[in-house]
């Protein structure tokens, strides 16, 4: 069994030769240097410690711009969303006008909307902000994996992927310790606007680099845009997850409910427009033949409860310890230094456990997370409210390490059969999977946290929302035993 690259015991779907592009990298020899490599994995980071970054600055943007419930809500939320929606076509992009080109101009617009929401002088003025800069992540994320999927093959491409996973985990839970460090720092008197700005420097250095470093890679056939099934696409995102959003803030207004009503039907016009577009000869945004990959399918079904579980989570804890506990903003980072520092030691060891146990790896990683979220629930209920960092270090810790056993394998699984020149539209489908399920988290557990604290009090509250995690954690248990057994 070989550890370089994942792939299931299921044949590829077969694709017409006459109508699909194929990927230019292939007969130019592009190869991705490491110093590519790390580039573009800052790239790949940015967006992600972006989305949890906030999480511990939410009261200090409150207290300043006198924001309130709905207001925070859409600061969070309008980013995920914006982010989401744009993703797939963002692949498409890359694939069609140039991966390095959209990685530097999502990149620039990044940096260019990073410094927008730093400067915001009202609630609203920082809301639009953050829906620009998620759209600029929608241009810049895609292009990672698609780079990296072009330029590399073999053992180079499987610790790439390796990183890649281990990137994607550590960017979400250094996010918050980031973010707690840079508010409680208040540098110049900045305060929360510094969880913004510091992308602006390193925007700049990586704008430097992936012009010397980066190679550019594209399809040789561009396949035109998608606009029906983009539009589509875009309502479906934007009718499940924008109620689910603001919904539990503003009082489940009636457009709230129309909203997720159009959901299924949207969703299900998508699949329509989709298979038709793909039956007829046409290249759709989201090619339902891709969707047959076994690797991707059963990836993707998996993808979805585990990052839910995983953001609701902490968006949960970044509350319950500063509001609950009075923590400070850098207490309540450094609480979560365990988490980040197992997950990074598990991603490591991840590629030569698959080697050995295959996909059982991902099964064992759901088991030990739910042993520290058990162990969590277990300390929240006899400590509280005495909690201290000392206290919750073992909890977090086995919850990263069972983190770090299933993210960056589950996404090295879930690429590995993913042709080269449909490497961007692969990605983005991924990504607005788990990018929607990171929203979702907010949106359902966090909604779910703070309607039952009025009444319940923050640790009861913060009991039930714990124990309908490790609800989803079990589902992905059962989930992954259903995974190829072998991943060669």
């Amino acid at each position: 069994m070989s550890e370089t690259t994942v792939r299931t015991n299921h044949p590829s779907p077969s694709r017409p030769t006459d109508s699909r592009p194929t990927d230019r990298a292939a007969g130019t020899g592009a190869a991705l240097t490491p110093l590519g490599l790390f580039t573009v994995l800052v790239g790949a980071a940015l967006p992600l410690i972006d989305f949890f970054i906030v999480n511990v600055a939410l009261p200090a943007i409150d207290s300043d711009l006198d924001a309130g419930p709905a207001m925070l809500e859409l600061i969070v939320g309008g980013y995920g969303v914006a982010y989401a929606v744009l993703l797939v076509l963002g692949g498409r992009l890359g694939d069609t006008a140039g991966r390095r080109r959209l990685f530097l101009i999502g990149m620039a617009a990044f940096g260019i909307t990073s410094l927008a929401c730093g400067l915001a002088p009202t609630a609203w003025t920082l809301v639009g902000a953050r829906v620009a800069q998620g759209a600029a992540a929608a241009l810049m994320l895609p292009q990672v994996l698609a780079t990296i999927q072009a330029t590399t093959q073999g053992p180079r491409r499987a610790r790439a992927m390796s990183l890649y996973g281990a990137t994607a985990g550590l960017s979400m839970v250094a996010g918050q310790i980031l973010g707690g460090v840079l508010v409680a720092a208040d540098v110049a008197g900045s305060g929360w606007r510094s969880v913004f700005l510091v992308n602006v420097p390193v925007v700049v250095l990586g704008l430097v680099l992936a012009v010397r470093a980066v190679p550019e890679t594209r399809s040789d056939r561009p396949a035109s845009v998608d606009v029906p099934g983009t539009l589509l696409l875009a309502l479906s995102l934007v009718s499940l997850l924008l109620p689910l959003t603001e919904g539990r803030a503003t009082g489940w207004p009636l457009w709230t409910w129309l909203s997720l009503a159009v959901f299924p039907f949207a969703a299900a016009a998508f699949y329509l427009t989709e298979r038709r577009a793909d039956r007829s000869g046409r290249t759709p945004l989201v090619p339902p033949s891709l969707l047959r990959l076994e690797s991707l399918r059963s990836g993707l079904v998996l993808m979805v409860p585990l990052s839910l579980g995983f953001s609701g989570f902490m968006f949960v804890v970044a509350v319950a310890l500063q509001q609950g506990l009075r923590m400070g903003p850098v207490a309540a980072g450094l609480a979560l230094v365990p988490m980040a520092v197992a997950f990074f030691a598990a991603s490591l060891a991840g590629p030569r456990l698959v080697g050995r146990f295959g996909s059982r790896v991902v099964t064992a990683g759901g088991l030990f997370q739910g042993l520290g979220i058990g162990l969590f629930l277990l300390t929240v209920r006899s400590d509280w409210p005495d909690l201290g960092l000392a206290g919750l270090a073992p909890a977090v810790a086995v919850a990263g390490l069972g983190q770090g056993l299933q993210l960056p394998v589950l996404m090295r699984m879930m690429l590995s059969d993913v042709p080269a020149d449909r490497a961007g539209v692969g990605g983005g489908v991924m990504i607005t999977a788990q990018q929607s399920a990171l929203a979702l988290g907010v949106a359902t557990l966090g909604s779910l946290f703070l309607a039952l604290v009025p009444g319940a009090g923050m640790r009861s509250a913060l009991t039930v929302t714990l124990l309908v995690q490790l609800g989803m954690i079990a589902l992905t248990v059962l989930l992954s035993l259903r995974l190829p057994r072998v991943l060669r």
